[in-house]
């Protein structure tokens, strides 16, 4: 695993203040049945996600997260045994023909570092909507908003300096989010 330079050196000051470097993970994969539908068209679109696979890849993590479906959730818990649902509520959301809006979705959470008492294990925040006027070059589907970013690594306990993977880059809002919370530069207590 190569380190830019500036992640190695808050790696080592974090333990030289005795503070653990953690690895984590998010993983936004398609969510069961949606793959083709919605990523064909992607340059990285490699068919349904094996979701056995993607969560025992995942528990190979000190903490990590996983977004899913709400019609997909029970499923998925399955598969991670008892964990921490939090749920990412969307103001606005596009409604579906005979479905309803699906207006939250599930974000099953296993922390590294225990949570601040006030975090919430709820948010309000819409995503990027371009359902009505053309979507910019690069969008994709699903892109995840800056402080829903923000909540996830609050969720998981980073700080700059942990070692974070984005397992489903598509859009790279999620990895983009965690070069600026590392750049922050200063650790968390």
């Amino acid at each position: 695993m190569d380190r830019r330079p500036d992640e190695r050196s808050r790696a080592i000051a974090a333990a030289s203040l005795g503070q653990s470097v953690c690895r984590l993970a998010y993983a936004d994969p398609p969510y069961p049945g949606q793959a083709k539908r919605l990523y064909g068209d992607h340059p990285d679109y490699a068919g349904e996600v094996d979701h056995a696979l993607l969560v025992a890849r995942l528990m190979e993590y000190d903490g990590w997260a996983l977004s899913t479906s709400n019609r997909s959730l029970a499923d998925a818990l399955a598969l991670t045994g008892p964990q921490r649902v939090l749920a990412w509520c969307k103001p606005i959301a596009p409604p579906f023909p005979k479905h309803g809006v699906y207006g939250w979705e599930p974000v099953i959470v296993k922390w590294a570092r225990d949570p601040a008492s006030d975090l919430r294990d709820t948010i309000s925040v819409s995503p990027e909507q371009y359902t009505f006027r053309p979507k910019p070059e690069g969008y994709v589907t699903g892109a995840k908003p800056p402080a829903f970013c923000d909540w996830l690594f609050r969720w998981l306990g980073a700080r700059p300096g942990d070692h974070f993977e984005d397992l489903f880059p598509g859009s790279r809002a999620v990895t983009d989010a965690w070069e600026r919370f590392n750049a922050q530069g200063k650790l968390v207590a």
